[in-house]
C-alpha cells in the first residue's frame, strides 16, 4: 500500500454560501464523514496545512486582484465579480488556506513524506485566472501547487490532469504560454457548458503551444467515451512530454447523478481514470501524484467516487 498523505483543515468550513449554494461546507462535511466511516481516514498519513507565503500565491496571482478580494471579503460583499462566486468574510483567508493546502500535499510528495496526495480543499480553484476568480473560485489551486513545485523543489515539467466536468479556463489560461507545465482537460462541451471554453483547437500559445489538450465530450458522454480519450489523447501525449509528478484537478460532477452538467460517468468510470493516471504516475515519474478536490455536487456519488479514488490512490 502507498503512502498517502491527506491534507485538510477544519477551517475550509468557515467559507459558507449567503444564500442556497451547490458549493457548501457540506460537501467537506460528508467527504471527512465518510472518510472515517470507511476506516479510510486512518489509512491515510495526516498533513498539517498552513498559510502559503505571499510570494507562493503571487507566482500566480496578482497582487491586485488578491487585495480587491481581501477589501471585498472586509467589506461584507457577497459575491466577487461574477454572482455565482459567493463571499463571506472568512472566504479570502479561506482560500488562501486552500491554497495552503494544495502546496502541503505537493511538498509532502515532494520530499519523501508520502508517495502521494489528497487534498480534500474547498474553496475550489480551477475557474480563477491571474487576475479573476469565476465559477465558485477565488484563488487557483493546483497552478499555486504547480509553480511551489518548480520553485521549491526544482521540478521541471509538470502535467495537470482536469477531469471536473467543467473546463479548467482558470488553469490553462495561466499555463497557456508555459511549455514546462502540460495541461489536460476533459470536460463537457462548451456549447452546453459553463465557462465556454475548452475546445480542441485550444492548445497552447508561444512556447506553450502543444502543451494544452482538451477533450470536450458531448452530453451523454459516459465512461467508454472517457476510457478512450485517456488512451488515445493522454497517454501519448504523457509519454511525449513525460511529467516529473502529476498534480489532479479531481472534480467529481462528470457523474450521472450530479445534477450541474450531462454527462454520464460511473463510479467505475472515476476508478479508471484514477487508475490510469496512478498507471502513467508509476511508469514516468515514480509513482507521484497529488489530487486536489474541485467540484462534485450530489453527496452520495461524490463520497462514493471520493472513497474510490482514495483507494486506488493507496494501491501500488
Amino acid at each position: 500500500m502507498k503512502r498517502l498523505a491527506f491534507c485538510y483543515h477544519p477551517d475550509y468550513l468557515l467559507h459558507t454560501p449567503p444564500f442556497e449554494h451547490p458549493e457548501s461546507p457540506e460537501r467537506l462535511v460528508a467527504i471527512t464523514d465518510h472518510l472515517k466511516s470507511t476506516g479510510l481516514e486512518g489509512k491515510m498519513i495526516p498533513v498539517e496545512v498552513d498559510y502559503p507565503d505571499d510570494a507562493e500565491i503571487l507566482s500566480v496571482h496578482a497582487r491586485e486582484y488578491l487585495n480587491k478580494v481581501e477589501q471585498a471579503c472586509r467589506r461584507g460583499d457577497m459575491t466577487l465579480d461574477m454572482e455565482d462566486t459567493y463571499l463571506n468574510r472568512h472566504s479570502y483567508n479561506i482560500a488562501l488556506l486552500s491554497a495552503g493546502g494544495a502546496i502541503a500535499g505537493a511538498k509532502a510528495v515532494a520530499e519523501g513524506a508520502a508517495d502521494r496526495a489528497f487534498c480534500a480543499i474547498r474553496p475550489p480553484g480551477h475557474h480563477a485566472g491571474r487576475d479573476v476568480g469565476m465559477g465558485f473560485c477565488l484563488l487557483n489551486n493546483v497552478a499555486v501547487a504547480a509553480r511551489y513545485l518548480q520553485a521549491r523543489h526544482g521540478i521541471g515539467k509538470v502535467l495537470i490532469v482536469d477531469w471536473d466536468v467543467h473546463h479548467g479556463n482558470g488553469t490553462q489560461n495561466i499555463f497557456l504560454e508555459d511549455p514546462s507545465v502540460f495541461f489536460f482537460s476533459i470536460h463537457e462541451h462548451p456549447t452546453f457548458l459553463y465557462p465556454g471554453t475548452g475546445r480542441r483547437w485550444e492548445v497552447g500559445k508561444g512556447a506553450g503551444e502543444g502543451t494544452t489538450l482538451n477533450a470536450p465530450m458531448a452530453p451523454g458522454a459516459g465512461d467508454d467515451e472517457y476510457r478512450a480519450m485517456f488512451e488515445q489523447q493522454l497517454e501519448p501525449a504523457v509519454e511525449r512530454f513525460r511529467p516529473e509528478i502529476i498534480l489532479v484537478s479531481a472534480g467529481f460532477d462528470a457523474h450521472r447523478d450530479d445534477p450541474l452538467a450531462d454527462i454520464q460517468l460511473s463510479d467505475e468510470g472515476f476508478r479508471f481514470m484514477t487508475r490510469h493516471v496512478v498507471e502513467l504516475a508509476n511508469a514516468y515519474c515514480g509513482g507521484k501524484v497529488v489530487s486536489l478536490l474541485e467540484g462534485g455536487y450530489e453527496i452520495s456519488s461524490l463520497t462514493s467516487c471520493i472513497e474510490i479514488h482514495v483507494r486506488e490512490l493507496l494501491e501500488e
